[in-house]
């Protein structure tokens, strides 16, 4: 599809208001002469253009450099809507509500690990529960559930999971405010009971990673990985099916609902439930639980990275050398505050995708880190190379505090799995020095390093556009799938 594209700059492409009628804004890609043209290859640039239709929609229509297809919503997409007049769109945040990055630090450097990579590979393997629908670290009963929708990682945490001091390292110290677990359906409760504390499948990992590169000595030293081939662990997983069964509940509500609320949406998917109605407060409020369950849900899973590493390598490796550096969502709808054509406006930002990157000095910002900016982690491949980056002024400016949240695939699940065999792709990974425990290797394939875009390229368009800074580049030696 030939959508319009207009050069703003090195770093930025506009969708013109006039390509489609209908849209409130204007769409914004973030991308090089690179990503464009493998942008151009996807539908999703289809997709910025009707989320600008949506009702309320204020700025731009946002996709950020790792931008491909997704529901309603293209991955990667970033827009806001006025509190008063606007909609939330479950499809918008997604099925997997909170789904996010924990970075933990050690203080172990590569030499360390070096002959014990087998043993620690299925150590971890042991511990986290992966798999596709697979039951997690600990089975809740119903007043637990209800506990950990509200409380979010603190609920872990008073459980023996981890320390204080993860909270004060976690967006929004682990917990959403606003959660009412009467929102949610006893079929999501009865997913979530079972599944706490677990990686699932797809795209979600831990990984041992080696500090490859340092981008901003100062910024890494303040963030506690500031030492090249130090070794760190990230944790990318998300709701699991509690999540899951939210969105899809609250996506039928609101595809049921178009009718009575006036709306003509050119795409399904993107139904959506005013913000002020009792449906998109009730969504909202289940959205919460959804995130507060991510938190608790990676919030286990590092207690359990923290029991591997210490069982290979003993105290140095207790939970006190193993400090959270920092955990981000990148599907969530946040109220927050921003200048809108020169004026102040409470706007509900849906993030599909997308990392929060608040610059330096915010007062959301946990106070070591407010000098350098909030981290924001953002993994690539199994194979090549991870980032941390620190949020900068320009975000607030040009994107809702946001920037992009991966490399992002540019082939499907099934090209990636015609393209290459599970067995070739073990052997690839080997020669590269990674070492993998997967649950289930037949869809191994559909994560392959070829399936995804470089990283490298995504992260140096959200530098050079100023939304977000580099500090680090991460290494995989370890990979744990679902």
């Amino acid at each position: 599809m030939n959508i319009p594209l207009e050069r703003v700059d090195k770093n930025r492409w506009r969708i013109p208001q006039n390509y489609m009628n209908g849209m409130n804004v204007p769409g914004m890609v973030y991308a090089d002469d690179v990503l464009i043209e493998q942008i151009r290859n996807d539908n999703s640039l289809k997709q910025v253009a009707n989320v600008a239709t949506l009702p309320g929609v204020v700025g731009h229509s946002l996709a950020m450099p790792d931008i491909h297809w997704g529901y309603g919503f293209p991955v990667g997409g970033v827009a806001a809507t006025d509190m008063e007049q606007g909609v939330v769109s479950p499809g918008g945040i997604g099925f997997d509500i909170n789904c996010g990055v924990r970075l933990i630090a050690t203080e172990l450097v590569r030499d360390q690990v070096k002959g014990q990579v087998d043993k620690l590979a299925d150590e971890l393997f042991r511990t986290l529960p992966s798999g596709v629908g697979g039951s997690g670290m600990r089975k809740l009963d119903q007043h637990e559930i209800r506990e950990v929708m509200v409380q979010g990682a603190a609920w872990a945490v008073a459980q023996g999971y981890g320390l204080e001091e993860d909270l004060e390292a976690t967006e929004e110290n682990g917990c959403l405010a606003g959660a009412n677990p009467d929102a949610v359906s006893k079929q999501a409760v009865q997913r979530g009971m079972v599944q706490l504390g677990s990686l699932g499948s797809g795209n979600h990992f831990c990984e041992v990673q080696v500090v490859d590169h340092i981008y901003d000595s100062e910024a890494a030293k303040v963030l506690g990985i500031g030492q090249v081939n130090q070794v760190v662990i990230t944790i990318h997983c998300g709701s699991r099916g509690f999540g899951h069964q939210i969105a899809e509940d609250y996506i039928k509500l609101a595809q049921q609902k178009q009718q009575d609320w006036g709306f003509e949406l050119v795409d399904r998917q993107l139904a959506c439930l005013p913000l002020q109605s009792r449906e998109g407060k009730d969504y909202l409020s289940a959205m919460a639980c959804g995130a507060n369950f991510a938190w608790a849900n990676r919030q286990l899973l590092m207690h359990g990275v923290r029991q591997a590493f210490a069982s290979v390598f003993g105290r140095r490796a207790r939970p006190k050398e193993m400090p959270l550096v920092y955990d981000v969502c990148h599907n969530i709808a946040k109220i927050e505050e921003y200048v809108v054509d020169g004026e102040k406006k409470r706007v509900c930002v849906h993030r599909k995708g997308a990392t929060r990157a608040f610059p330096p000095h915010h007062p959301a910002i946990p106070e070591k880190y407010r000098a350098v900016g909030q981290p924001v982690l953002i993994p690539g491949d199994m194979g090549r190379y991870s980032f941390v980056l620190a949020g900068a002024e320009g975000s607030m400016e040009q994107s809702f505090g946001s920037c992009c949240h991966g490399a992002g695939r540019q082939k499907s699940r099934t090209a990636a799995k015609k393209a290459i065999t599970s067995k070739d792709l073990m052997a690839q990974l080997s020669a590269r020095g990674v070492t993998v425990r997967v649950h289930s290797k037949g869809l191994l394939s559909e994560e392959a390093p070829q399936a995804y875009k470089d990283a490298q390229n995504v992260v140096n368009v959200v530098h050079d556009a100023g939304l977000a800074k580099l500090v680090a580049r991460l290494k995989p030696i370890i990979v744990v799938k679902g």
